[in-house]
């Protein structure tokens, strides 16, 4: 009868003896299960790191497929024309586009323009007043000089602008004839003194007033009436006023010229009264003594 020496699992040790010695024989455990069980736990941790990296992989292709198409329609195209930054802005007008190169730059007030209608109108007569001032100034630098001390003979309300003259058919008044001929045209030399016909106020003191050239306008009051009087083609600084000054009837105010509209020495003298042309000649005829 043969022997079974395959144990149970549950089987007790038991003791054999050999020869006077004795040896505790230990039942086996199965292996087998133990060894099924030791690959399904190797194959469950070998599984996990291939989950991470396909789950990583999904992530990334997410991105690329959302960002990707984006930053690619943003970009310009190859064959495109460059584009600046103000074009880049003006779709957009809350944008603020800054360009690579710009610099700092520190600003005063006294650099700032005027942004109201008070501050406008207060530069324009600041600017007119400065004119007015620089055009003093260069009359002042550049007039003749001249014995001011001189005056026109006679003693009463008006006088003769030039007291030495002469003159012909065509330099007189005549308006219906000469219509761009206002005035009465006494030839002198050039730097023969000119009077103020009547005390009044200066009112033009200019160079190029016009094609009267250097000429002074006089407003006066004659008999209740208001009389304006003219000065044309002076010499380069040869007004010996300015605008604003009170002047005397027969008081010095300039010197024979030929600037402006002119072709020889001579003094242009006009006439108004009350806004009104007359004839030069035939008034200081009749008022001047």
């Amino acid at each position: 009868m043969a022997e079974n020496n395959e144990s149970p699992a549950n089987e007790p040790a038991r003791r054999i003896r050999y020869r006077g010695s004795s040896v505790t024989r230990t039942p086996q455990k199965a292996t087998r299960p133990v060894a099924r069980a030791a690959g399904r736990s190797f194959r469950s941790a070998a599984s996990k790191p291939v989950r991470s990296v396909v789950i990583l992989s999904m992530v990334a292709g997410l991105i690329a497929t959302v960002a990707l198409p984006a930053y690619a329609a943003w970009q310009p195209s190859s064959g495109a024309a460059a584009v600046t930054t103000q074009q880049v802005a003006e779709g957009n007008a809350q944008s603020l586009v800054v360009a690579s190169n710009a610099a700092d730059v520190s600003l005063s007030r006294s650099s700032y323009d005027a942004t109201t209608s008070d501050e406008i109108a207060k530069k324009k007569a600041e600017e007119a007043a400065a004119a007015r001032a620089a055009s003093a100034s260069a009359s002042a630098s550049t007039r003749v000089s001249v014995d001011l001390s001189m005056v026109a003979p006679g003693s009463g309300q008006v006088r003769w602008p030039v007291t030495h003259f002469t003159y012909t058919e065509e330099n007189l008044f005549r308006p219906p004839i000469r219509p761009d001929h206002n005035g009465f045209d006494m030839l002198a030399p050039q730097g023969t003194p000119i009077y103020a016909a009547a005390a009044g106020v200066v009112r033009v003191s200019q160079d190029g007033y016009g094609g009267y050239g250097e000429a002074i306008v006089i407003d006066s009051v004659i008999g209740g009436q208001l009389v304006s009087t003219l000065y044309g083609h002076m010499i380069h600084g040869g007004r010996q006023v300015d605008v604003g000054a009170t002047v005397s009837a027969g008081q010095l105010i300039g010197l024979v010229g030929s600037t402006g509209s002119s072709t020889a020495n001579h003094c242009h003298f006009e006439v108004e009264i009350n806004g009104t042309l007359v004839d030069p000649l035939a008034w200081l005829n009749a008022n001047a003594s």
